[in-house]
């Protein structure tokens, strides 16, 4: 099931200590020393993480574009048994192609925990949508859905609880400032509230539903299912957006992707996914709907990722399709 960790968009920790430790003992004969003693004395560990995406893209009329679409590094650790800390920052560019790289902080946060129940305060992942909670390197495609991408709320800074039903079901529920991430004041005076709830049925079934609500002025609300075998995975998500102030209908999406590790080596992948935003394009301007047709090549194992794929989009109504080919180059560490 989906642990309280990964709704929180805790991402793969991967220890390198021991690698550390050859390394230093290698450069200084009293470094291994100096660990062996800080080890015994009980000193707090840290673990770093991380993931580097170098991507290549190629679209009619704009030609070849080389782009990191995220390098994250990450910092976690525990301290008093209960208490376990983590700290995230990343290099982007993004998937658009068309902005000025950034260096933002993206987790940085404190949770408690005990038994089934964990709370969380700082900055962090709110729990909606079940692609973006999950980390970006497990995510089938290079790039997660429109609708996803767009009415998620994403990062927040606030408070969150959540408590594990046995090994079946886990729900969480938290208030944020509702600014988004790294906006450190309430500028509104209005919070953000969002709460998800995950069942899983049987050992294979996975289901998943999230809102939130923006007190001030709007509803966000969707639904997911995942079917996970040894080698098929399909899945599908809803996500809509209610604004109060509108009479027009709301902003709506889904996505539906089947992958099948045919070999250890290999996954082709197939998603389409529909996106209107009628609540502010009554006229169909906005409407997207894209498929996208991909491999996924792991030559040296899980860590190690190559993504090959074709977009073919179609934006506005009745619109202009466009296609788009990426190559992507993965490592988490």
């Amino acid at each position: 099931m989906l642990g309280p960790l990964l709704l929180f968009g805790a991402e793969p920790i991967l220890s390198f200590s021991r690698r550390a430790a050859l390394i230093a003992s290698l450069a200084c004969p009293g470094a291994a020393i100096l660990q062996a003693q800080s080890s015994s004395s009980g000193s707090p560990s840290v673990k770093l993480s991380g993931y580097i995406q170098g991507r290549e893209t190629y679209e009619e009329h704009v030609g070849l574009t080389a782009a990191i679409n995220r390098a994250r590094l990450a910092a976690a650790g525990s301290i008093a048994g209960d208490i376990a800390w983590r700290i995230q920052g990343e290099f982007r560019t993004g998937s658009t192609g068309s902005g000025r790289a950034s260096v933002s902080l993206q987790d940085a946060y404190i949770r408690w925990s005990r038994h089934s129940l964990g709370v969380q305060l700082g900055q962090f992942k709110t729990p909606f949508a079940r692609e973006f909670l999950v980390s970006l390197t497990q995510v089938e495609t290079a790039d997660r859905a429109t609708v996803v991408d767009s009415l998620a709320p994403k990062r927040d800074i606030g408070i969150m609880a959540d408590y594990a039903l046995g090994e079946r079901a886990s729900i969480s529920a938290g208030v944020f400032n509702g600014e988004g991430q790294n906006i450190t004041t309430n500028t509104d005076s209005s919070a953000l509230g969002v709460a998800r709830i995950t069942f899983r049925p049987m050992p294979y079934l996975l289901l998943g539903a999230n809102a939130a609500r923006y007190f001030a002025d709007s509803t966000r609300y969707g639904a997911d299912a995942s079917i996970e075998l040894p080698s098929i995975v399909v899945r599908g998500e809803y996500v809509g957006q209610h604004r109060d102030a509108l009479l027009a209908d709301d902003d709506t999406g889904w996505y539906a992707l089947a992958a099948a590790r045919v070999r250890p080596w290999l996954q082709p992948v197939l998603k389409y996914e529909w996106f209107d935003r009628e609540g502010i394009s009554p006229a169909g301007t906005l409407k997207n709907r894209a498929w996208t047709a991909g491999l996924n090549l792991f030559p040296w194992g899980r860590a190690a990722r190559l993504t090959l794929e074709y977009v073919s989009r179609k934006v506005g109504e009745p619109g202009v399709r466009k296609g788009l080919g990426l190559a992507q180059a993965q490592v988490v560490f």
